[in-house]
């Protein structure tokens, strides 16, 4: 679901997040609109503006671990760890850990990706919000969804700063919701 619609609809936070995003036209291929967040992050006011909006919906939810998906995940992650006192557990890709990781293979477009965490990070019964920047296909958050669960964490729910809009309403990952801050930003007369 899009915070929009659950409350935000018309708060100028996310109308300053959005506009804190740079689009850049086919990158890294033709035809893809890239929704970079370094800008997002070099304006603070629309950076804070995000972690309070997250820090918002999961302080009272008994969050215990905010897990973050490599890179971009770690960008907002810790942060609202922080503000609602849980721990951030980073879920790399593979052979980023030293020590004994457990890993969940992926299905790519073209191929497959990895992604792995330490084993013992989270026990058992936790409750996890699995943070990124953006979803598009949700085949990443799906795989972090996999491999919390074989550790026996309970995902509460998947956080994205950006997600594309779907027909069918209220989004859901492995039957676990999705909240999106906002959609992807587009240029006029572009790809």
């Amino acid at each position: 679901m899009f915070a929009a619609e659950n409350g935000l609809k018309g708060d100028p936070r996310l109308q300053a997040i959005s506009d804190a995003i740079r689009v850049v036209p086919h990158f890294p291929k033709q035809g893809i609109m890239f929704q970079d967040i370094t800008t997002l992050l070099l304006d603070h006011k629309a950076f804070q503006h995000t972690i309070d909006i997250f820090v918002d919906r999961y302080r009272d939810m008994d969050i215990s671990v905010i897990a973050g998906v490599e890179a971009r995940g770690f960008m907002f992650g810790p942060s609202i760890a922080l503000a609602i006192g849980a721990k951030f557990v980073p879920l790399r890709k593979p052979k980023k850990l030293p020590g004994e990781v457990i890993a969940e293979v992926y299905e790519l477009e073209y191929g497959t990706d990895c992604l792995e965490m330490h084993v013992g990070a989270i026990p058992p019964g936790e409750r996890v919000i699995v943070i990124d920047d953006l979803v598009a296909t949700g085949g990443t958050l799906s795989a972090a969804i996999r491999l919390l669960e074989r550790v026996g964490a309970k995902v509460v729910e998947c956080a994205c700063v950006i997600g594309l809009r779907e027909d069918k309403g209220q989004r859901r990952l492995n039957g676990k919701p999705l909240y999106i801050l906002v959609e992807p930003r587009e240029i006029d007369g572009c790809c």
